[in-house]
C-alpha cells in the first residue's frame, strides 16, 4: 500500500455493543431496517473485533450474511 493511499470508510455505522449473552469478545450490532411482523426478518450490521465470536443461534425466517471484510465461517 502506498503512503498516500485514502483510509477506506466504514459502510454502516459501528452500532452498539451487543449483550455477552449473544457474543464472545466485542461485537456492535446496528440495525438497518425495523423487524417486520409480515416477513420476521430484522435486517442489520454486525461489527466484530478481532477474536469476538457469535453464540450459535438460528433465525427461523433466513439470514443473509454480506462480509465486507475478513474471515467468517458459518
Amino acid at each position: 500500500m502506498e503512503n498516500n493511499a485514502k483510509k477506506v470508510e466504514a459502510i454502516f455505522p459501528q452500532g452498539q455493543k451487543g449483550p455477552a449473552e449473544v457474543f464472545t469478545g466485542n461485537a456492535y450490532n446496528y440495525g438497518l431496517v425495523a423487524p417486520d411482523d409480515v416477513f420476521t426478518t430484522a435486517v442489520g450490521n454486525v461489527y466484530f473485533e478481532p477474536g469476538a465470536r457469535s453464540n450459535w443461534h438460528s433465525h427461523p425466517a433466513g439470514q443473509i450474511l454480506i462480509i465486507t471484510d475478513g474471515v467468517g465461517y458459518h
